[in-house]
């Protein structure tokens, strides 16, 4: 099965105290770039992320964010009576050097820094978390994998479809190109029998070897023979799927050059036309291959 470069996935998970959420984007990239957004707290973990999503994935540029927020379970975030108190004094001892009315509303005691997010018990240290959060990361890359397979399944069948649209092409050309050469042919002894204007005679085996040299530099049987091979090893990459992304990107390069040269070779309208749109096609086998793991 292929594999597109681009997805996301998501994960989230309870540990006591610690509500965890992983998000991973991933985008197209040359390798396999890992970039870790993580809370001081786990700011350790970041190499074994990094090495967790190398595992999994090949290429591209992936990012990977970790936030997390304490629960309310009665130790460690609370109302923190003590900070509370002393702003409540300070204020009060402000507005009397004022001469002012202390209007102190639990509104603003509330609001206060320190006042709400007191800890009442001891916090859970971050290193005790390190299971939790590699199992959280290690199933939202599962998830985007997940995506990454749905997308390449889309992608593989594009691929397909415009190989067979280039292969449909190579035929027209190819069982055209021989009235190609009659057509030169003619016109070949047209252009003679003006030029000499009958004061002198041809003779036949002069046109026919110029005939063969025109033939020869007509002949795609080549372009075509390599074409078909390549078009055939697509086919095979798509059936067997995998992490073949560099290949298929390999692979379209010469499926371009070799409809290209056929192309240049022949001057002929027709031909022409099928060749603009083979090129056509395998632009958009070019610009699908770029998204393939």
């Amino acid at each position: 099965m292929l594999r597109s470069m681009t997805g996301f996935g998501a994960a989230t998970r309870e540990d006591g105290e610690l509500s965890l959420r992983v998000e991973v984007r991933s985008v197209n990239h040359r390798h396999v770039l890992v970039k870790s957004r993580l809370p001081g707290e786990f700011a350790f973990l970041e190499g074994e992320i990094e090495a967790g999503v190398k595992k999994r994935l090949a290429r591209g540029s992936v990012t990977v964010h970790v936030g997390f927020d304490r629960g309310v379970d009665g130790r460690a975030v609370g109302i923190d009576a003590d900070v509370a108190q002393r702003y409540r004094d300070d204020i009060v001892a402000v507005a009397k050097k004022l001469g002012v009315a202390p209007d102190v509303s639990m509104d603003t005691l509330l609001g206060l820094p320190g006042v709400v997010g007191g800890t009442n018990g001891a916090k859970a240290d971050p290193r005790d978390m390190r299971k939790a959060v590699l199992a959280t990361v290690d199933e939202a890359v599962g998830r985007l994998v997940e995506m990454r397979e749905t997308e390449g399944a889309a992608i593989g069948t594009d691929l397909a479809k415009h190989a067979k649209a280039t292969d449909r092409i190579v035929r027209q050309i190819q069982k055209r190109m021989p009235a190609v050469v009659r057509a030169h042919q003619k016109s070949l002894e047209k252009r003679v029998g003006e030029l000499l204007q009958e004061r002198q005679v041809v003779q036949s085996a002069d046109i026919a070897r110029e005939v063969a040299l025109l033939a020869d530099r007509l002949d795609v049987n080549e372009e075509v023979a390599r074409l078909d091979s390549h078009l055939s090893q697509l086919d095979a990459f798509l059936a067997k799927g995998g992490r073949i992304g560099r290949k298929l990107d390999f692979l379209v390069q010469e499926i371009f050059r070799e409809v290209n040269t056929i192309g240049s070779k022949c001057s002929d309208a027709k031909v022409a036309h099928w060749v603009v749109d083979a090129k056509t096609h395998v632009e958009r086998l070019r610009e699908q291959v770029q998204n393939v793991e």
